[in-house]
Formats: C-alpha cells, structure tokens, sequence
C-alpha cells in the first residue's frame, strides 16, 4: 500500500515539474515580444530657414511731454482754497489754488492812497506851473519864481509815474496769490491741503498736457558708433507687446556724465493708448536687419532656463529625435531668430514634443 502511495505522490511531482517547465516557456516568448524595436512616432517637422531679423537692444525708457509745468507759488502765505483735484482736466488761465491775499491786498490799498495824494500834488503842480508862465509872460513875476513853479511840477511828476509803477507791481503781485494754468491740460498730484503755509519751494501740483509725448531713451556709448536719427523704435510693455513705433528724431550732441548714456528722443504719435506722461516703458532700438535662421516658437521648450528644440536627425535611412540647446534672440513674429545651436535645413520637430524623448524614433511628416 505504501508503495502505490509512493508511486501516486512521484507521478503529481512529474506533473508539477512540466507546468513549471512549461510556464517558463510561456515568459521567455513574451520577454522576446517586449524586447521587439518601437514604432517610429509620426511628427510635423519644420526646416530651419533664413529669414530677416532685426538686430535690437531694449533699454528703459520715460515717456515726457513737451509742455509739462511743476506749479510753484511766487509768493508765501496759507492756502485759502483749492479749486481742482488730482485728475481734472483744466484749461489756460483757469484758476487752480488761492492762497491767502488780504495782507497783500491791504498792501495794494495803502499804495493807490499814497497814489492819489501824489497825483493831487501832481495835478497842483501842473495847474501852477501854467498860472506862473502866464505871470512871467506878463512880467508880473520874476524868471526865478517862473523857475520855481517849474521845477516843483516836475519833481511831482517824476514822483507820480514812479508810484503810479509800484502801484501796478502791488497790483501784479496781488495776482500771484491765485494759481492759474499755464496751459490747458491735466492736473497731477495735489499734495497741499487748505490752510497749509506755502513758500516759493512748495510744490503745489502739476499741470501735463498729455499729447505731443516723447520717449526719453539714454542709449549706452558703447553704441555712439551705431545711434543715429531715423533708427527705429518700438515702445513695448512688460509682456512685450508693441504699443506703438517711432523713430528716433533726436540725438543729444553732449554724453550724460553721471549715466555715460547718449540721450535719444523718439515722439510718440497722436493717439497712442497707454501712455502717460512720466511713465516708464521699453523702448526696442532696431539697428538693422540681416538674414538669420529661425525656428517656430512651439519648437522650443524650456528647462532650467536653457532652452532646447529636438531636431529630427537622419542615421541609416532612419530618423531619431535628438534634443539641442539653443541660443535664441528676441521673438519675431511667430519665429525665435537662432543665435547658436542648429544649421540651415535642420528638421525642428514642431509637434508631439510632450511624449517626446533624446533618440526616440520619429518618422518625419511631409
């Protein structure tokens, strides 16, 4: 019976054995279909070609404009009123600020009583001098008393007009007591409140007429060679798109010690949205245009701060993507102007880039 048993347990043994065997089989075949070459992944491919592209430097630039006033008062005194606020759009000669007049006003008061008792005296005078003629031509009076009468007339004429000036000064100064626009334009800043004290270093507000703008652009010596009128210039934002273009219609014949700059002037057209006086933008200075490769924008990834494009390169018949790092100018367009990196004619594979990896199989689509 133990013999039968021993027999049973030999036999299952066997079977176990040639399942095992068998498995293995199985895994070997399917570890050799794995191991079989990928597929080539489709890709839109784009050569790279010559185009123009415009050597540029940006620098930062100020917007100005050409008639800008900084409202200082001439006179010292409290602010009585103030007649505007920040942002209000004014015009020439409308007031914008009163600062206290009665001192002043007393002043020009005092100045015309003094006037009018010179002119009585004046007047006295003139009538006198006539009346001692007459006497004289009649031999009434003597040449001396004749003399006398003339010279009292013109010591009070002289001292008339000379008042009657100090009158209109008084009368003059008692206008800068109300701070008027220069010009019609837009009120700036109001830092003052009424009662304040103001002097003649007191900055009141400004006044900006916010057309004929220009951007000031100081240029670097290192481009004296270079700069020139006519250059053109492009005013961006921070995101880089153009705002407008300009050219360049003003060069300053002196360096800027402190900045060792050249100072460029370039106006801005009539119209221009965005722009405000005293604003900083860029300004894009194009120096010239030459021929220069360029690959799409979507070719280009980023990582680390460097960027890479992945060119299709040709091995034995065969394609394979290959990653290149890239030296890239500023976007023209849809296009990257390449500084270094690729060669005319170069496939730049423009699609799949996100499952795409160095020496992965590509198969270049027409």
């Amino acid at each position: 019976m133990s013999e039968i048993r021993s027999s049973n347990t030999k036999f299952v043994s066997s079977i176990a054995a040639c399942a095992i065997f068998s498995l293995s089989l199985s895994g070997c075949k399917h570890e050799a279909v794995a191991a079989a070459p990928p597929q080539a992944m489709p890709v839109k491919v784009a050569s790279v070609t010559l185009s123009p592209v415009p050597a540029s430097d940006t620098y930062v630039s100020t917007i100005k404009g050409r008639r800008s006033a900084t409202m200082q008062p001439q006179v010292e005194g409290n602010l009585t009123r103030i007649f505007v606020k920040s942002g209000d759009v004014v015009k020439a000669g409308q007031p914008l600020m009163q600062i206290d007049p009665l001192k002043q006003s007393a002043a020009v008061q005092s100045q015309q009583g003094t006037q009018a008792q010179k002119k009585a005296l004046y007047d006295y005078d003139k009538i006198q001098v006539e009346r001692q003629r007459k006497l004289y031509e009649a031999g009434v009076v003597s040449r001396d008393a004749f003399d006398q009468a003339t010279q009292a007339f013109e010591n009070s004429k002289a001292d008339y007009e000379a008042n009657a000036a100090l009158t209109i000064t008084q009368q003059q100064q008692l206008g800068y007591f109300q701070i008027r626009a220069p010009f019609s334009g837009v009120v700036g800043d109001v830092p003052v409140h009424v009662g304040d004290f103001v002097s003649t270093t007191t900055v009141l507000t400004t006044v900006d007429e916010n057309v004929d703008l220009e951007a000031y652009i100081y240029i670097p010596t290192e481009r004296a060679a270079e700069v020139r009128t006519g250059l053109q210039v492009d005013i961006v934002d921070s995101d880089g798109n153009i705002l407008t273009k300009s050219k360049v219609n003003f060069l300053s014949p002196q360096v800027d010690n402190g900045l060792q700059s050249i100072l460029a002037k370039a106006p801005i057209p009539r119209g221009a949205k965005g722009l405000r006086t005293e604003q900083l933008v860029k300004a894009r200075v194009t120096w010239n245009t030459n021929p220069a490769p360029v690959v799409p924008i979507l070719a280009v990834t980023r990582i680390g701060g460097q960027s890479f494009v992945f060119v299709a390169a040709q091995k034995d018949g065969k394609y394979a993507a290959h990653q290149v790092p890239v030296s890239l100018g500023e976007p023209v367009g849809n296009n990257y102007p390449v500084l270094k990196g690729l060669n005319p004619d170069d496939k730049v594979i423009i699609s799949g880039l996100q499952f795409l990896q160095d020496g992965v199989p590509v198969q270049p689509l027409a």
